[in-house]
């Protein structure tokens, strides 16, 4: 359900629309297909998905702003079906991208993958959070270390916690029938973030671009299945 509707939720964004018709568009989506919106009034979060653009990193709450073209523009949408929770984010370009922006999303995706590649029974956390830095780090970016991925199933963010940085062969060791959010979040630039007064929208510190992808992870049978993929692919 979580990939459908972020599917069905790419082709509206576009220079133009206002970020709130985003959010209105996932809440009634949802609701049709018999599931709900799982951010809304998660520790105070006053929205029900979070859209983020630009020098913003993650939680941007959606409003009246308008889309540009050119816009890079991250979405994280949480969604509770029958006691679970799943998670899952995605950067686009509104309009046409930059080869900046173009080269930052697909940095952010592959660093994701390599995350995903290393979520295996046996291995350790510090592993996915070591893929994820190298990757965004061998191509000149920095990942955000204010923000983790997690572990996730009855309640939105579970233990553990996934860092983005970090050396290999620490932390817990994977199992089978865990579940992990993975959420790679890269800078442009510096790793540095700051909250605005709304004291939720994380933006860059020095005012750079950041994208965010991010799928719910299955380690079953040792091996890592992507939960919110709708052809099982990352």
């Amino acid at each position: 359900m979580a990939a459908q509707v972020r599917e069905e939720l790419r082709s509206r964004i576009r220079p133009g629309i206002e970020t709130r018709e985003l959010e209105e568009f996932v809440v009634g989506r949802l609701a049709q297909l018999g599931g709900q919106a799982a951010f809304k009034g998660y520790r105070g979060y006053p929205a029900s998905i979070c859209v983020s653009v630009n020098e913003e990193v993650v939680h941007g709450i959606p409003g009246h702003r308008a889309l540009k073209d050119g816009d890079l523009v991250s979405v994280d949408l949480g969604v509770f079906y029958e006691g679970f929770y799943a998670d899952t984010a995605f950067s686009q370009a509104a309009g046409k991208a930059d080869a900046v922006t173009d080269r930052i999303m697909a940095v952010t995706r592959e660093a994701l993958v390599a995350g995903i590649a290393v979520a295996r029974a046996g291995r350790h956390v510090s592993d996915i959070s070591h893929a994820v830095q190298a990757t965004a780090e061998r191509a000149g970016f920095s990942v955000v270390r204010e923000f983790v991925g997690h572990g996730i199933g009855r309640r939105m963010h579970e233990d553990p916690q996934i860092p983005n940085y970090g050396e290999p062969g620490r932390g817990q060791v994977l199992a089978d029938g865990q579940t992990l959010a993975i959420e790679p979040m890269v800078n442009e630039g510096v790793p540095g973030v700051r909250v605005l007064a709304d004291g939720w929208t994380a933006v860059t510190a020095d005012g750079k671009r950041s994208a965010h992808f991010e799928h719910t992870v299955l380690v079953r049978n040792g091996d890592p299945e992507v939960l919110t993929s709708l052809d099982g692919e990352v």
